[in-house]
């Protein structure tokens, strides 16, 4: 069995996702390309994730890519987050994820309209005919916000209490979730947000203004298998719990999935990990790099055992549910956080001893962020014990 050092992973790591200086590129959707896609729960990941991958990007230009050429497209799918991804991976992600994910979100709403006793009889047929009238007045409008659709669709100011008798309880209207769901079906996108780059204030768009002809039909299993060989290529090697974690898949569905692909099983140490079959040859290492990752980024969220960059550091970098902060990395290892203050200033703090030449890399690579932020200001959607005090 082929022995692959954590050594050899970083390097990988560094090359894979672009963001040791040689591997750098300021072609956006190949960015998003090299990582299968862009998380983007938090909006500024998105920018910021291709911030610290490229040498000459801009704001303007990721906007470009999303919202003028249409080359990246926004969609919930794996473990119901939001990503960008490149419009060609949208069958996949609709076929092994959206779909199902679409299934699930009509039936939770269909169940919280039953409990609220709105809709008298055949709650399914109601909410059917909803999200045709909504997508009829979304392809009239050409683009549209929830506010102008909820005006010409009055259902859609229908007003749930999802949690009735909770401390939490607040009745909201219905908008939001059939939009979320014409939207994880793929009949709908999210397209220009109203403000910057930061809003997630989103206008709507018939997916055909993305995909003329909508989203083609793949099988499922097709599709699960390609998104496990895109993984494999950009984070490979790694065990089968980061393939099921990070899909949130059923171990059933992910086995299936390899199952049609020539994968190597390879020593990770003492765990098995996997390797796409013509992927096994050695990646050298590049010179030591630096690089300041945003909040949710792709690279530490894109494994469950995160031991072989983390280190003991979790606890001051990421939040009880899982959520990574701003992290700083040295030669593929995380090394300390970061964060943006009130007044634009990039605060950064080690968490261990990494040598002077590191700390002058890592000043250098926040020194690019200021210029790329200009008058934006971010808070991380999901704050971290560490990006907390550095804006304290």
């Amino acid at each position: 069995m082929r022995s692959i050092s954590e050594q050899e992973r970083r390097a990988r790591l560094a090359m894979r996702h672009r963001l040791a200086p040689p591997a750098r590129r300021d072609d956006v959707v190949e960015i998003a390309r090299s990582l299968v896609a862009l998380h983007a729960t938090d909006p500024a990941t998105v920018f910021l994730s291709v911030a610290a991958r490229s040498t000459a990007a801009t704001p303007a230009l990721v906007e470009k890519a999303l919202y003028d050429d249409r080359a990246l497209l926004r969609m919930l799918a794996m473990r119901r987050t939001m990503f960008v991804v490149p419009v060609e991976l949208v069958p996949v992600l609709q076929a092994s994820c959206a779909d199902a994910l679409a299934a699930k979100q009509r039936r939770t709403y269909a169940r919280f309209l039953e409990q609220a006793g709105v809709i008298e009889d055949d709650v399914e047929g109601w909410w059917r005919d909803v999200e045709r009238a909504t997508h009829d007045a979304l392809v009239a409008r050409g683009e549209a916000t929830g506010a102008q659709l909820s005006a010409d669709e009055p259902r859609l100011r229908t007003r749930i209490d999802a949690a009735p008798g909770k401390a939490y309880s607040k009745p909201t209207s219905i908008t939001t979730w059939v939009l979320v769901t014409l939207g994880a079906e793929g009949r709908i996108v999210r397209g220009r947000p109203n403000g910057s780059w930061i809003s997630s204030q989103y206008r709507w768009a018939p997916i055909e203004a993305w995909l003329p002809g909508g989203v083609p039909v793949l099988p499922a299993d097709e599709a699960r298998a390609e998104l496990l060989r895109a993984w494999l290529r950009s984070f490979g090697p790694a065990p089968v719990s980061d393939l099921k974690w990070w899909t949130g898949w059923t171990l059933g569905d992910v086995k299936k999935g390899l199952a049609r692909l020539d994968v190597t099983e390879v020593d990770l140490g003492g765990t098995t990990g996997l390797l796409l079959s013509d992927d096994l040859e050695p990646v050298p290492a590049p010179e030591p790099w630096a690089a300041l990752l945003p909040a949710l980024d792709p690279t530490p969220m894109g494994w469950q055992a995160r031991s072989w960059y983390l280190g003991d550091h979790g606890p001051a970098l990421f939040d009880k549910n899982g959520n990574v902060g701003p992290t700083i990395w040295w030669d593929g290892r995380i090394v300390g956080g970061w964060a943006q203050r009130k007044d634009g200033e990039i605060a950064t703090r080690l968490l261990e001893d990494v040598g002077a030449d590191a700390e002058a890399a890592i000043e250098a690579e926040a020194a690019r962020l200021p210029a790329w932020y200009g008058d934006v200001r971010a808070t991380p959607r999901f704050r971290t014990p560490l990006e907390r005090e550095l804006t304290s």
